[in-house]
């Protein structure tokens, strides 16, 4: 059976944040249920496409917080004073077009949790104020000064190795060890690609749930097909937006290995072994239990 952590993706409606039954994947369901229950700062370190947001919302769904907000911070999708804006809020007057007090992503996160997506790509010159937050656990916003206690979580991901960041000047060794207090690294795709088989059937689920559409299944072939290839463009991801092509293009309940992208067939590390072939099995078999 798969392993699941309720999680909800907003922008997409109820969704879980899935794991298959490796004794990799295991492993981090193990860590992730303990972490989830402390108030701690979280890593989540893993390629792009493995599902890091998931297991924030995870993390924040399983704690005592799970009725309080969860904020994310697009860390990299603004420039440093629009940014700071954005995190620690400003009063009146303190920039040209601040015509009212807002309230910045800390404080609206506050008792909940605030997820950083690639906390690499937060500006050199922002990471001092983020440091000053994390260990005082206050802020004051821009343009203030009356420091606003807080209570909130912090969970940030990235696909880069901070310790190069670091060494490189990029990133600030004192808030790298400051965010590193529990690190969840999620694997990538093809490091477990003996849970694909109940990930596709898990997917080609939740895909026809957000569409309204037919259920469908993929053949033993098609699955092993799809084990053949080592999804490191975009993991899950990747493997989700194929899947959801599949299912467009096909008028067939069952998808066999011919509804398998050209692009996906022709870039197989490997040609489908037997054994892939018997995992797919097998699964029809469960299926049918």
């Amino acid at each position: 059976q798969l392993i699941t952590l309720n999680a909800q993706v907003a922008e997409q409606g109820d969704r879980k944040f899935v794991l298959g039954p490796s004794k990799a994947m295991r492993e981090i369901v193990d860590l992730a249920q303990k972490v989830a229950r402390l108030p701690a700062t979280v890593l989540i370190q893993g390629e792009s496409g493995t599902g890091k947001e998931l297991a924030a919302r995870a993390l924040h769904d399983n704690s005592n917080r799970s009725d309080r907000p969860f904020v994310t911070v697009n860390s990299g999708s603004l420039p440093p004073d629009l940014l700071e804006s954005h995190l620690f809020g400003h009063v009146k007057g303190a920039f040209t077009g601040a015509i009212a007090p807002k309230k910045g992503l800390f404080e609206i996160a506050d008792k909940g949790t605030i997820f950083f997506d690639e906390i690499g790509s937060v500006p050199i010159e922002t990471q001092a104020k983020l440091l000053r937050v994390l260990e005082d656990h206050t802020l004051t916003r821009l343009g203030g000064d009356r420091p606003i206690r807080l209570r909130v979580r912090v969970v940030e991901a990235t696909n880069r190795d901070l310790e190069q960041e670091v060494e490189a000047g990029r990133f600030r060794q004192d808030l790298y060890y400051r965010l590193n207090v529990h690190t969840i690294q999620l694997p990538s795709l093809r490091d477990h690609l003996s849970d694909l088989p109940l990930l596709v059937e898990h997917l080609l689920g939740d895909i026809a749930a957000r569409f309204g559409a037919r259920p469908k299944t993929a053949s033993p072939e098609a699955v092993a097909q799809l084990q053949a290839y080592d999804w490191s463009k975009n993991n899950v991801r990747e493997l989700r937006n194929c899947l959801e092509r599949m299912m467009i293009a096909s008028d067939d309940v069952v998808l066999g290995p011919g509804d398998v992208p050209k692009e996906i067939r022709e870039r197989a590390i490997r040609d489908p072994s037997p054994e892939a072939t018997v995992a797919a099995s097998t699964l029809r078999v469960l299926r049918a239990k």
